[in-house]
């Protein structure tokens, strides 16, 4: 099994037990922990793939056939919809939200997850009024 196909596996298995845990969590808000650890660790994964394969490589991977496009789509998709329940709360709790947006829109998942850490820690600290 070459490298890759072991960090593809290992990343089915994180997604399993992440459903599992958000499926079976009765929290009314989210993890600023978790989600800081995700953006850093993704962040970090992120960088190493573009100092090893360059920046060009996105664009290799998700034009060069149906499949790659489809998972190109499959990331807008995703981001948007996520983005589309984030907003109202980020709005809600004073995040700009137009620089938060340019964020995702260039860094989809990391700026996302970044921006549910953000939104988490607001949330947790607001004050009651």
């Amino acid at each position: 099994m070459t490298p890759t196909e072991i960090l593809f596996i290992l990343g089915g298995v994180v997604a399993v037990i992440g459903f599992v845990a958000v499926l079976a969590s009765k929290r009314e808000t989210g993890s600023v922990l978790l989600f800081a650890m995700l953006c850093g660790g993704f962040s970090a994964y992120t960088g190493i793939q573009i100092w090893q394969e360059g920046i060009p490589m996105f664009w290799t991977n998700h034009s060069q056939n149906m499949t790659g496009v489809q998972v190109w789509w499959d990331l807008i998709l995703a981001v948007l919809i996520a983005l589309f329940f984030i907003a109202p709360r980020a709005r809600k709790a004073g995040m700009n939200l137009p620089l938060w947006g340019l964020l995702v829109l260039s860094t989809a998942s990391i700026g996302l997850t970044a921006m549910c850490a953000r939104l988490f820690w607001l949330e947790s600290h607001k004050n009651p009024a």
